[in-house]
């Protein structure tokens, strides 16, 4: 009886209308796979596979000595919002080789949530230089790490070069309520630029 229960909330409702696509985007280690899996109601996809010496070159541990896995296509996670709606997490990999990846899964996004890391804020650079060169607007979300710096938000928005209309939150990928808070800044943002754009 349970695993039936398990198996039948995989399906969505027949009731659901529309189905959006967000990206949950970084750099490498940044906890995107952690973020997706926080938030997925259903098992999420996961595409995890050990780190090997052929990816030591190009994967910087620099912060993260560590991790021992990475994620070498996509993190999947469903989170339906009510009856009519449903988001689709995509989470994209970090590491530059994946690039072209990562491009490919912009395609039908309505926008994107960088993690971001405050012991290696200019690796995001490259990542919302991407999201930019696609017309994909963004919010920037803070994974806390234990003993990671703590700055303030002006220092952080001007290391980031953010503008002032991009929302800027700190979350923990770890936690249900805080990772929440993080997705609804950005679904705000898009609402309200959506908006603006129809008025």
């Amino acid at each position: 009886m349970g695993s039936a229960l398990a198996s039948e909330d995989v399906y969505l409702p027949d009731t659901v209308q529309t189905a959006v696509k967000l990206l949950v985007v970084g750099h490498f280690a940044v906890g995107k796979t952690t973020f997706v899996g926080t938030l997925s109601e259903i098992r999420p996809l996961r595409t995890e596979e050990t780190m090997s010496q052929a990816g030591a070159h190009t994967d910087d541990l620099g912060g993260v000595p560590h991790k021992t896995t990475t994620t070498v296509a996509l993190d999947f996670g469903r989170l339906t919002l009510n009856e009519h709606l449903v988001l689709y997490l995509f989470g994209a990999p970090g590491q530059q080789r994946f690039t072209q990846l990562w491009r490919d899964m912009t395609q039908g996004a309505l926008g994107a949530l960088v993690l971001a890391d405050t012991r290696r804020l200019e690796h995001s650079y490259d990542v919302m230089g991407l999201l930019e060169e696609h017309g994909l607007p963004y919010a920037v979300a803070v994974n806390h790490f234990d003993g990671a710096p703590v700055f303030a938000e002006e220092d952080l928005r001007e290391v980031l070069d953010l503008l002032p209309e991009i929302p800027l939150v700190t979350c923990d990928a770890r936690d249900t309520r805080s990772s929440t808070q993080a997705l609804i800044s950005l679904v705000q943002y898009l609402y309200t630029r959506n908006t603006q754009e129809h008025a």
